[in-house]
């Protein structure tokens, strides 16, 4: 099978809530995993804050669509793929 390049931008609305789920997921994952970046475009929130994960990842579409739905379909969570083909 033919592995392609892709980003996931992940939106967790209440992190504190729901980042331990997100987490799990990407770490049964990680073998796809490149880099990860989360941002926190909330910078003075306490409580029920919003934060933005993209992961740069390598796999088969039916892996990265995989994943991508798998996050997608967690409370709270919102998340998208931009898959680059060779």
């Amino acid at each position: 099978m033919k592995n392609h390049l892709a980003t996931i931008t992940i939106m967790v609305t209440d992190r504190q809530s729901n980042a331990q789920e997100v987490q799990k997921i990407l770490t049964e994952n990680g073998h796809m995993i490149m880099a990860r970046l989360g941002v926190n475009p909330q910078r003075q929130c306490i409580d029920h804050c919003t934060g933005f994960i993209t992961v740069a990842v390598e796999g088969t579409l039916k892996e990265i669509k995989g994943l991508t739905k798998k996050l997608d379909k967690l409370y709270g969570i919102v998340a998208k793929n931009c898959i680059i083909t060779k």
